[in-house]
């Protein structure tokens, strides 16, 4: 066997080239390389040829590919789209099966050639389709799963038939026994593949945890000869060995060596097929094509690609219409299903050695085979855009459901009974006491490590939509929120607030996580509360649109009450710094007893979204004014110059310092849109004239004439909250602004209710 370092090296440069280009034009780069083996090849060129080393090579590379793919598909999505899968199967084959075979006797063609371009025409290829998928980055979405299985059926079957009419082109007869032979062997095949898979891959993880100094080179040959024996026993059972690469590649998962360790393997699997073999393939295939089918067989060829195409599209609209997912999505599935590829090529090859067709059928096949592998990158990206427009393109994370909680303690607990009532909740927690008490409560709860990928994968962490991370130590819930981000691509997590910003931050751009509750809590502090029963539920009804941390602050949080749950448009999940607040939601809080409701009026909220100063430098009267007036100018709408002038001719006018160390400076501002407060704390003090006293604590007001009353009802709430006993002493120690803010807000005072109050509803949770 002859082998050209040179060819191969000319074949990797075409196939590169041909796919940097056809990418950079939107579509995957197995167009390209398929291209380039014809424009270079024999068909055009002949810069490039091919030769046993490279076929041999070509093989390989189409083994490690489907290998791959097996890795990436997750059986369980492949299962649910088994019924889907076999509904396409039968109608994507039948369909072309039986159009082409009255068109190719309608032109005189051998009943045994008919039957065999018939059952070429219902071949699905499961190698290039896969390709494709993973080019366009679609194999997590519904359509990709329903392809896969359909491909997978349709290839089984198609492999069989071929089998038996190669059996009949040896006897000159239909055998029956012979058929019945070949579809024991390939049943034999699936159950034994089956059996390895199920029963003695788990028994090979035990081995290879035991024996961890296997490094990831011995780890990775032994998984090649495990992908090859598959592939054996397939071409052993009459099949093709890319189904049996395929099925070693579902089994070889994360139930053998985790997910880490499997995502490692699969970027050596993958680099060494998709970056090296698996291309010498695709551009070997393009050689196959002869031109001289232009000028002798035009009409048929046309015929046959046009038919064989319509009744692979129409067959697999019409029977995917019973699974509910409507036509445009059997459309797109049925277009991508028209791509024969490798398969077809294979069969027309066989079925060309075994005489069972003529040179000239076996050229419009593989033409039909290029052809039809050709349109499927453009259908498919057209299909997919179009129905991502209209909002139906389903990916596996939104067939995800149920909520991952780890914790079991008693807010993790509280917090998953409210929502199991909507959802699957399953909590996780080493502590086996508090998951003793979370199953006497109801709860489904797995007693493990959460850092451990066995225990989060028994969990159903790669089935569930959102995952709830709330222990007390906060480096473990950022090492378990990074393992179910990056290793089980749970879509939604959210995290609980561990008081360090940076590594909030940090986590929040780095993995999208969400903050639980929408602000820091003292997690210990809140446990006893639930664990003592001294809190209650208390919903609410939203009156307006806010933030998540308005709503947090206004909730009086973290000493008396925390926004548990959000409730939009029926669903209910845990309330985040990410929810989106609007006017007619339902928040669930999570009170203390003795706290009184939760009733605010305007100037709380005016008060919760002010801005705050704690000045710690001395500042004169002139400065200050001029400072507060900066910041009121974008708020009013004015200029700052003129505020400023407003407020120091009314302090001259009438002075502002109401009670030692208390000052309230308030104008009215004609065309203002809104009414502003300032709050200030002045460390060092403000000095006004004629005061003995330095000025600490300051509420500047500026509004529209025709606000006086809540004008007046703001002085009236200002002088409450001064008035309280130890004010002055708990405003000069606070910690920082939103301490300030929280001195205000749950200062005991009267309050007036603009709005219709919202009435309490009972919870039956409530203790």
């Amino acid at each position: 066997m002859e082998f050209s370092i040179l060819n191969l090296l000319l074949v990797l440069l075409a196939a590169w080239l041909a796919g940097v280009l056809v990418e950079r034009l939107g579509y995957p780069a197995v167009l390209g390389e398929l291209f380039a083996g014809i424009v270079l090849g024999p068909p055009l060129l002949g810069v490039l040829e091919g030769g046993e080393a490279l076929a041999v090579l070509a093989e390989v590379g189409i083994l490690l590919m489907m290998f791959y793919i097996g890795m990436e598909i997750e059986p369980g999505e492949l299962r649910k789209a088994s019924r889907g899968g076999l509904l396409v199967a039968v109608g994507g084959f039948l369909t072309p099966f039986i159009l082409v075979y009255i068109a190719m006797r309608m032109v005189d063609t051998p009943n045994i050639s008919a039957i065999f371009v018939g059952l070429a025409a219902g071949v699905t290829s499961l190698a290039v389709n896969s390709r494709i998928l993973l080019d366009l980055r679609l194999l997590d979405t519904r359509i990709a799963h329903v392809m896969m299985a359909g491909a997978i059926i349709t290839d089984t079957v198609c492999l069989i038939l071929f089998a038996a009419l190669l059996g009949l082109a040896d006897t000159s007869q239909f055998d029956v026994n012979n058929i019945l032979v070949v579809t024991g062997k390939a049943l034999l095949f699936f159950a034994g593949a089956s059996v390895l898979g199920l029963k003695v891959f788990p028994l090979l993880a035990h081995f290879l945890r035991r024996f961890e100094q296997m490094g990831r080179q011995s780890t990775f040959m032994l998984f090649l000869l495990i992908a090859f024996s598959f592939a054996e026993m397939a071409e052993l059972a009459g099949l093709h060995g890319i189904l049996g690469a395929f099925l070693a590649g579902l089994f070889l998962r994360e139930h053998v060596l985790g997910r880490s360790q499997s995502k490692d393997l699969m970027e050596l699997v993958r680099d060494t097929s998709l970056g090296f073999l698996a291309p010498v393939f695709f551009v070997t295939a393009g050689f196959m094509v002869s031109l001289d089918v232009f000028s002798t067989d035009l009409m048929l060829l046309i015929s046959v690609i046009g038919v064989a195409t319509v009744g692979k599209i129409l067959g697999t609209v019409l029977f995917y219409i019973p699974t509910g997912h409507g036509w445009r999505e059997g459309l797109v599935i049925g277009a991508s299903m028209n791509g024969r590829g490798a398969v077809e090529i294979i069969f027309a090859q066989l079925g060309l050695s075994a005489g069972l067709i003529d040179q000239n059928i076996f050229s419009i096949l593989v033409f039909m085979a290029i052809f039809t592998t050709a349109t499927v990158p453009m259908l498919l990206k057209w299909g997919v855009a179009w129905l991502h427009g209209r909002g139906e393109l389903v990916r596996s994370e939104e067939e995800r459901s149920g909520i991952l909680i780890v914790s079991a303690g008693p807010l993790a607990r509280r917090l998953g009974l409210t929502l199991s009532a909507s959802h699957d909740v399953m909590l996780i927690d080493r502590n086996k006491d508090l998951c003793e008490r979370a199953l006497a409560e109801g709860l489904q709860t797995l007693h493990g490590n959460a850092l451990d990928e066995r225990v989060l994968s028994e969990a159903g962490a790669g089935h569930v939509r959102y995952c709830v991370v709330m222990t007390a130590n906060a480096e473990v819930n950022a090492l378990v929120a990074q393992i179910v981000r990056t290793v089980f691509f749970v879509p939604e997590v959210f995290l609980i607030d561990s008081g360090d910003p940076d590594g909030r931050d940090a986590m929040a751009s780095h993995l999208h996580v969400q903050t639980l509750f929408g602000g820091p809590l003292d997690l210990a502090a809140w446990d006893y509360r639930v664990d003592d029963e001294q809190v209650r539920m208390s919903p609410v009804v939203l009156e307006r649109t806010l933030t998540p941390g308005t709503l947090f602050r206004e909730a009086q949080a973290p000493t008396s009450c925390i926004p548990l749950l959000h409730e939009k448009n029926g669903i209910v999940l845990p309330f985040h710094d990410g929810s989106v607040l609007e006017a007619g939601d339902r928040v669930t809080l999570l009170q203390l007893q003795d706290a009184p409701p939760l009733e605010r009026d305007r100037f709380d909220r005016l008060v919760a979204n002010a801005p705050i100063l704690d000045l710690a430098q001395p500042m004169d009267p002139e400065g200050f004014f001029t400072l507060v007036a900066g910041m009121l100018a974008p708020r009013l709408g004015q200029p700052t110059e003129r505020l400023t002038e407003q407020f120091l001719q009314r302090e001259k006018n009438n002075p502002s310092v109401l009670l030692p160390g208390l000052a309230i400076p308030h104008i009215l501002v004609e065309d203002a849109p809104a009414f502003e407060i300032v709050i200030v704390r002045a460390r060092q003090g403000i000095r006004f004239p004629g005061e003995s006293e330095p000025v600490h604590t300051l509420f500047v007001l500026a509004g529209p004439p025709e606000q006086r009353t809540f004008h007046l009802r703001a002085l009236s709430a200002i002088a409450q909250i001064v008035q309280r006993a130890g004010f002055e002493k708990d405003w000069q120690v606070a910690r920082d602004s939103e301490a300030l803010r929280q001195l205000i807000l749950q200062a005991d005072r009267q309050r007036f209710l603009i709005e219709q109050p919202t009435r309490r509803v009972t919870s039956g949770l409530e203790k």
